[in-house]
C-alpha cells in the first residue's frame, strides 16, 4: 500500500516523488515524521504570532464587513427596484427596436432597389432605343446599340430574369436585323432593276446634251467656214456642191422634172441627196421617245439620284459589323449577275422598232451605271476588276443579241436610228469607264448589213428605172428641160449646146436616173459612216468598197438581166449600150463625188477642187475616143465595159434574129423560068431596116457599129447561100439563080455605101464575095477558068468551094428534068453538068486524100 502510494506520488510530482522514494527505501519514516512535526509546530507558532499581530485589523474588517452587508442589502433592494424599472423600460425599447430593425431593413431594401434600378435603367433605355431603331429600319445604328447593350450595359447589371432574356434575344435580334436588311436589299434590287431603263435614259440624255453643247460651240466657232461641218451625224452642203452637183431639192418638187417619180423613198424624212442635212439635235432625239413625262426637277437629276443606294450601304455596314462582309459580297454579286442576264435578254421582236432597241440598251446601261456608282460608294463591293469581268461577260451577249436582231432589219431609217443610239450608248459607257471597242466593231458589222439592205433597195430602184425607161434618147424642147437634165447628170457637149431646140441627148432617161441613184447610194452609205470615229481615208475606203459592190454586183446584175430580157428590141439594146458608155464615163464624176463627200484631199488622181470636177464633166462629152478620161478608184468603168461587151453580144444576136425575120420572108421559086428584073421585096425591106438600124449605131463606137454591120452582112450572105443549098431544095433553075444574084447585088450596093463610117473600104462587100463568085460562076458558066485556075491564089473564083459547087450542080441536074434549059439542047446541057460534077467530085476526093 505504501508502495502504491509512493508510485502515485512519483507519477504526480517529479520533485517529491524521489524524496519519498528515498525515505521509504531507507526506512527513516520516524525521523521524517518527527522532523515534519517539528516543522509544522514551527509554522504554527509563526502563524500565531502573525495572527496576534493582526487581530485588531481583523476585527475592524469584520465590523466593516457587517456594515457593508447592510448596505449591500439596501443596494440589492434598490437594484431590484431599478431592475424592475429597467425590465419594464427594456420591454418598450425592445418593441421599438424591432420596429426600427424592420424600418432599417426596408430602407436598406429601398436603397438597394434604387441602386439596382439605377444600374438597370441604362440597359432598359438602350433596349428601348434598339427596338425603336429596328422599327424605324435604322439597322446599322441598331447594330451599334445592340453591341453597346451586349458589351457595355448588360455586364454592369446582375443576372436578372429580364437581362437573361435580353442576352438570349441578342442573337435573334441580330438575325432579325440581318433578315430585315436583306429584305431591304431585295427591295432595292427589284427597284434598281425597274429603274435601270430610266437610269440609262437619263445617263444617255446627259451625254447627248454634253455632246450637243460641245458640237454647238464648235459649230459657232466655225460658222463662216464653207467646208463640211460634221457634228454627231450632221453637216452642210457648200455652195460649190450645189453648183457642181445641182440643187436636187428643187427638182424633187418641180412637176415638170422627169425625175420626180424617181426620188428615193419620198416618205423618208432624210434627204439622201444632201446626206449631211441632219441637225445636231438628232443625238438628243434618240432617247426622247420615252413615254414617261419628265419634270424640270427630274431633268436636273443625275442617274444616281434616281435610286436610293442607302439600303445597299446599310446592308454592307450591317454585314461588316456582323463579320459577314464576304457573304454579302457573294449574295449581291450573284443577284446582280442574274439581273444582268435578265437585262441582256432582248425583248421579242426588238428589231421592229427603235424604241425596243432603246429600252434594251438603256436597261443594260442603267445596270452598269448603278454598278459603277456602287464601286465608288461602297468600297470593295464592286471593284474595277470585277466590274470589267462583268462587262466582259455582258458585252459578248449584248453584241450577239444586237447583231442577231439587227440582221432582221430591212429598214435603213431604223438602222440609222439604231446607229445613233449605239453611238450614244457607247459614249455613255465610255464616260463611265467601260471599254466599248466591241460596240464600235458591232457598228461596223451593222454597217455592212446596212449596205446590204441598201443594195437590196437599190436593186428595186434600178429595176424600176429600167422598167420605166423607153430606151430612146432624151429630147428636150426648151432650156429649162435641158437645164434639168444637166443639173442631175452634168453632161457637157459643145455641139449639143449650140444645137437648136429641140435637142436630143445621146443617152436615154436611164443614165441620169442611174447616176443620181448611185450618188444617193453613196450619200446613204456615208450617212452610216458618220460619227463612227473613222479616219477620212478609212471612211472613204469603206464608201468606195460599198459603191464598188453596188456597181459590180447590184447594178451589174440588173444590167445583165436587162440586156437578156426577152422581147428586148435591137434599138433598145443599142440604146442600152450607148447608156453604158455614158455611165462608164460618169465613173469619174462619181469618184469626185466620193472625194468631196468624204472630205479627202485627193484620191486616185481625181482632185476635189471645182476646176477638177468641171474638167471631169467636160470629159463626158468626149465619148468614143474623142478625149482623155480621168480615172478613179471605183470599179464601175470595168464593170460597164463588161456589161457593154455582153450588150454588144446581145446586139449581134438580136440583129441576127431580126435579119432572120426578114430572111424568113424570102419565098424563092427555085424553078423560076424568067427573073423579075429587080430585087425581091424582102431584100428591099431588109436593106431599109439595115439603114435605119445603122443610123442608130452612130452613137456607138466605130468598133461596135463596124462589127455589127460586118456580122449582119456575113449573116445575110450565109443565109442567102443556105437558102439555095438547103436540103429541101432539090431542083434549081438558072433564072432562079439570076434572081438570087439580083438580091445579092442589092445587098452589095448597101455594103458599098458604107452604112457605118470608119470601116475599111470594101470590107463589107467582101462579106458577099463567096456568094457572088459562086453565082457568077454558074451564071457565066466559066467552068474552064475555074478548073484551070483552081488552087491558085489569084484565081478568079478563088472563094468557090468545089463541094458547094457540086451541090448546086446536082440541083441544076435535077432541074433539067423539068426541061428548063433553053440555050442548049437538054442532052448536051446534062452531059456538061455531069462532066462538071464529075470533075468537082474528083477535086473534092483529091482534097480529102
Amino acid at each position: 500500500r505504501h508502495e502504491l502510494f509512493i508510485r502515485e506520488i512519483e507519477s504526480i510530482d517529479e520533485y517529491w516523488g524521489p524524496t519519498f522514494r528515498t525515505i521509504y527505501d531507507s526506512e527513516e519514516h520516524t525521523k521524517f515524521l518527527e522532523k515534519l512535526s517539528n516543522r509544522i509546530t514551527s509554522h504554527e507558532r509563526d502563524i500565531e504570532r502573525m495572527c496576534n499581530h493582526h487581530y485588531h485589523g481583523f476585527i475592524d474588517s469584520i465590523h466593516d464587513l457587517l456594515t457593508v452587508r447592510e448596505q449591500a442589502t439596501r443596494l440589492k433592494v434598490e437594484i431590484t427596484r431599478v431592475d424592475a424599472e429597467v425590465q419594464e423600460s427594456a420591454c418598450k425599447v425592445l418593441g421599438s427596436s424591432e420596429q426600427l430593425v424592420k424600418a432599417r431593413k426596408v430602407s436598406a431594401n429601398v436603397c438597394e432597389a434604387i441602386e439596382t434600378l439605377s444600374a438597370c435603367l441604362p440597359v432598359l433605355r438602350t433596349y428601348s432605343k434598339l427596338q425603336a431603331q429596328i422599327q424605324e429600319k435604322r439597322y446599322y445604328p441598331a447594330l451599334k446599340t445592340l453591341e453597346q447593350l451586349e458589351h457595355t450595359s448588360l455586364p454592369r447589371v446582375g443576372n436578372y430574369k429580364f437581362t437573361e432574356q435580353m442576352r438570349e434575344s441578342i442573337p435573334k435580334v441580330r438575325e432579325d436585323i440581318k433578315a430585315a436588311s436583306m429584305n431591304d436589299i431585295k427591295d432595292f434590287l427589284e427597284e434598281v432593276r425597274r429603274m435601270s431603263p430610266r437610269i440609262g435614259q437619263v445617263a444617255m440624255k446627259q451625254i447627248a446634251q454634253q455632246q450637243y453643247s460641245l458640237d454647238s460651240s464648235a459649230s459657232s466657232a466655225n460658222a463662216n467656214n464653207s467646208s463640211i461641218t460634221l457634228a454627231f451625224g450632221g453637216s452642210k452642203t457648200t455652195a460649190d456642191d450645189k453648183k457642181q452637183f445641182g440643187d436636187k431639192n428643187k427638182y424633187s418638187t418641180d412637176p415638170n422634172n422627169p425625175f420626180i417619180d424617181d426620188c428615193y423613198d419620198s416618205s423618208d424624212t432624210r434627204n439622201l441627196t444632201n446626206p449631211f442635212s441632219e441637225q445636231l439635235g438628232d443625238s438628243i432625239k434618240v432617247y426622247e421617245a420615252s413615254s414617261e413625262a419628265q419634270t424640270d426637277e427630274e431633268a436636273e437629276l443625275s442617274p444616281e439620284d434616281l435610286v436610293d443606294f442607302c439600303p445597299v450601304l446599310r446592308c454592307l455596314h450591317i454585314h461588316t459589323v456582323l463579320g459577314e462582309r464576304e457573304e454579302f459580297y457573294t449574295y449581291y454579286r450573284t443577284q446582280r449577275q442574274e439581273q444582268a442576264r435578265l437585262a441582256l435578254q432582248p425583248p421579242n421582236n426588238m428589231h421592229e422598232s427603235v424604241s425596243s432597241f432603246r429600252e434594251y440598251v438603256q436597261a443594260v446601261l442603267g445596270f452598269f451605271v448603278v454598278e459603277e456608282h456602287l464601286s465608288n460608294a461602297a468600297q470593295g463591293l464592286m471593284d474595277a476588276q470585277y466590274l470589267l469581268s462583268v462587262w466582259d461577260m455582258a458585252q459578248g451577249k449584248l453584241v450577239n443579241n444586237i447583231r442577231n436582231q439587227a440582221s432582221y432589219i430591212t429598214d435603213t431609217n431604223l438602222m440609222l436610228d439604231i446607229k445613233k443610239l449605239l453611238i450614244l450608248f457607247a459614249r455613255t459607257l465610255q464616260t463611265y469607264g467601260y471599254p466599248v471597242t466591241c460596240i464600235h466593231e458591232l457598228l461596223l458589222e451593222i454597217k455592212d448589213h446596212y449596205n446590204e439592205v441598201l443594195m437590196n433597195k437599190w436593186l428595186q430602184v434600178f429595176r424600176e428605172i429600167f422598167d420605166e425607161d423607153n430606151y430612146h434618147p432624151i429630147t428636150v424642147e426648151n432650156s429649162q428641160e435641158y437645164h434639168d437634165i444637166t443639173q442631175v447628170f452634168p453632161y457637157q457637149d459643145g455641139a449639143l449646146e449650140a444645137a437648136p431646140y429641140p435637142k436630143q441627148f445621146p443617152f436615154s432617161l436611164m443614165v441620169p436616173k442611174v447616176y443620181r441613184q448611185v450618188k444617193n447610194y453613196i450619200a446613204a452609205c456615208l450617212q452610216f459612216s458618220e460619227d463612227l470615229s473613222l479616219s477620212e481615208s478609212r471612211r472613204e475606203d469603206m464608201v468606195r468598197r460599198s459603191t464598188n459592190l453596188l456597181l459590180t454586183r447590184t447594178l451589174s446584175g440588173c444590167l445583165a438581166s436587162l440586156i437578156k430580157r426577152p422581147g428586148l428590141g435591137l434599138l433598145q439594146l443599142i440604146q442600152i449600150t450607148i447608156n453604158t458608155l455614158h455611165l462608164e464615163q460618169a465613173n469619174a464624176l462619181l469618184e469626185s463625188y466620193v472625194v468631196r463627200l468624204t472630205g479627202s484631199s485627193s484620191s486616185g488622181g481625181v482632185g476635189s477642187s471645182s476646176s477638177s470636177l468641171t474638167n471631169t464633166c467636160v470629159v463626158l462629152g468626149s465619148i468614143g475616143g474623142k478625149g482623155p478620161l480621168a480615172l478613179g478608184n471605183l470599179q464601175g468603168k470595168a464593170m460597164f465595159k463588161d456589161i457593154r461587151g455582153e450588150a454588144e453580144e446581145q446586139i449581134y444576136v438580136a440583129l441576127v434574129q431580126k435579119l432572120d425575120e426578114f430572111l424568113e420572108l424570102a419565098n424563092y421559086d427555085w424553078m423560076l423560068v424568067e427573073p423579075s428584073g429587080h430585087s425581091s421585096s424582102f431584100v428591099a425591106d431588109l436593106i431599109a431596116f439595115l439603114n435605119s438600124t445603122f443610123t442608130a449605131f452612130t452613137n456607138l463606137p466605130v468598133r461596135v457599129a463596124g462589127t455589127a454591120c460586118m456580122s449582119a452582112c456575113q449573116h445575110i450572105a450565109r443565109s442567102l447561100l443556105s437558102l439555095v443549098l438547103a436540103e429541101n431544095v432539090k431542083q434549081v433553075s438558072l433564072p432562079a439563080l439570076e434572081q438570087l444574084s439580083l438580091d445579092v447585088l442589092q445587098c452589095e450596093q448597101f455594103a458599098a455605101g458604107e452604112p457605118v463610117p470608119g470601116l475599111e473600104e470594101g470590107a463589107l462587100v467582101m462579106c458577099f464575095a463567096d456568094l457572088r463568085q459562086l453565082l457568077d460562076l454558074f451564071l457565066a458558066e466559066d467552068w474552064s477558068s475555074y478548073f484551070n485556075e483552081y488552087g491558085r491564089s489569084n484565081a478568079k473564083f478563088l472563094r468557090v468551094s468545089p463541094v458547094t459547087a457540086a451541090i448546086l450542080v446536082e440541083k441544076l441536074l435535077e432541074g433539067e428534068k423539068r426541061g428548063v434549059f433553053s440555050r442548049l439542047k437538054r442532052s448536051d446541057k446534062k452531059k456538061l453538068l455531069e462532066t462538071i460534077l464529075k470533075q468537082l467530085r474528083q477535086i473534092t476526093q483529091a482534097q480529102h486524100a
